[in-house]
């Protein structure tokens, strides 16, 4: 497992409430002076916030230090400008030129958005591409828009193979979004059982793992936290989690011209330039003669919610996550004391205490 995974972990220090838009405009000083251009630094720091708005500590304003680590060795070109070339009609390749993830990724989806408007179907290639960081505001930010979307990305290798030792495979996320009435479905799921900040999260704690967590360096399963930190993360359901896994990565691979498996370095640590790739795939349902939002699928939807046994509640994809952004941008949000503290530090060290980008 890789040790630079542990900025996934969530700090046992104290905790702070704070806003969306106090968040985003600090987070966005600091890339700000780093040479982020103003737009597209408010762009990152918006994308980080929505993370912790949505309860994923992970993929939120934790990962500011490796970023303005990574800005300052010169892995992440501040201001870079991606360059977009059309394969085909519905194919678009994206060379990041090392720019940021979710900059480069939200203009890449508005020029597949105008493509399948022709076209039905329009997909980006990315490489050189800098960490997208959490999935499903990409793919809700389409379905909004009455479009489907897929995003596929490679990660580190941190998982190991069904029946075999070593981190081999990435955790190889995947995002869909569909328009549905009443909330639409989002999904944004890791093919690993869980991150490994949790398993490093125990490791410091000193508490066993769950059955079927991780594995050792020898492959065999392990509570011990400390020895699941020198050996790997369980795929999700067994065979199947880790047949999608490989799949998914060997799919993004295949398309981008990326790397695989150990071979993927440059989201998680502040040496290695960014080798993992990206897909993005946008569908026009109206191409196809339906406009979405689909009623059969409202009524669908309404139906898995209602089907609770003793009154339980129960949940569609993107139901919870958006039930915790929308109390979050009404009540604010809790932030680790060490985040903030972080973030001012960077702040400070960057001179962009004083005013910049507005969130």
């Amino acid at each position: 497992m890789d040790e630079h995974e542990e900025v996934a972990m969530d700090g046992h220090g104290g905790r702070r409430r704070t806003d969306a838009d106090e968040a985003t405009r600090l987070a966005a000083l600091v890339l700000a002076g780093l040479g982020v251009p103003e737009a597209d630094a408010t762009v990152q720091a918006r994308h980080l916030v929505e993370a912790d708005m949505r309860g994923h500590a992970s993929h939120g304003l934790r990962r500011m230090t490796v970023l303005a680590e990574r800005i300052r060795v010169g892995l992440i070109s501040p201001a870079a400008e991606p360059e977009f070339t059309w394969a085909a009609s519905g194919a678009l390749v994206v060379d990041g030129r090392n720019g940021l993830g979710p900059v480069i990724a939200y203009r890449a989806m508005d020029l597949l958005a105008a493509r399948a408007a022709e076209t039905g179907v329009a997909i980006a290639a990315m490489h050189r591409t800098h960490h997208l960081g959490m999935l499903s505001p990409y793919v809700e930010k389409a379905a909004g828009e009455g479009l489907i979307a897929i995003v596929l990305t490679s990660t580190e290798g941190l998982v190991h193979p069904w029946g075999g030792a070593g981190a081999l495979v990435g955790t190889n996320p995947l995002g869909a979004g569909i328009p549905a009435p009443d909330g639409d479905i989002i999904l944004d799921m890791s093919t690993a059982s869980v991150s490994a900040g949790k398993i490093l999260d125990y490791a410091a704690r000193g508490e066993a793992l769950p059955d079927g967590w991780a594995v050792d360096s020898a492959g065999r399963p392990t509570t011990d936290a400390a020895a699941a930190a020198h050996g790997a993360i369980s795929p999700f359901g067994g065979a199947k989690g880790y047949a999608l896994g490989v799949t998914l990565g060997a799919l993004v691979g295949a398309l981008t011209g990326t790397a695989y498996g150990r071979d993927v370095h440059g989201t998680l640590d502040t040496t290695s330039s960014t080798t993992k790739g990206d897909i993005l795939m946008l569908i026009d349902p109206s191409v196809f003669g339906e406009a979405p939002p689909s009623t059969a699928l409202g009524d669908y939807v309404e139906q898995l919610r209602e089907s609770g046994v003793d009154g339980a509640a129960v949940t569609v994809p993107g139901d919870r996550a958006r039930a915790a952004r929308a109390a979050a941008l009404r009540d604010g949000f809790d932030i680790g004391e060490d985040v903030w503290a972080t973030l001012e530090e960077l702040a400070a060290q960057v001179g962009s205490r004083s005013e910049g980008p507005a969130a």
